[in-house]
């Protein structure tokens, strides 16, 4: 059954976020990607993609350096 799969999203250091499992993606016009089904997808983090949004592996040519955790809002806890 589709809807009991679980979707995976791995964030890869200074790279893509690797999305396993039952998925639709929207862009922001409202167009929807088709996907095979099964396989994972990359996506774009660097922003530099001529993919967008998925990933083409730009990062890695151009030294992308993610933040790979989340900064504390100033004041906040």
């Amino acid at each position: 059954n589709r809807c009991m799969e679980q979707v995976v999203i791995k964030v890869r250091n200074n790279g893509p976020y690797k999305v396993t499992g039952p998925i639709t993606l929207i862009d922001a016009d409202g167009n929807e990607y088709e996907l095979p089904e099964g396989e994972a997808v990359a996506l774009c983090r660097c922003g530099a993609s001529t993919t967008k949004p998925f990933c083409d592996k730009t990062h890695s040519k151009i030294g992308f350096e993610a933040a790979e955790r989340a900064v504390r809002e100033a004041g906040a806890g």
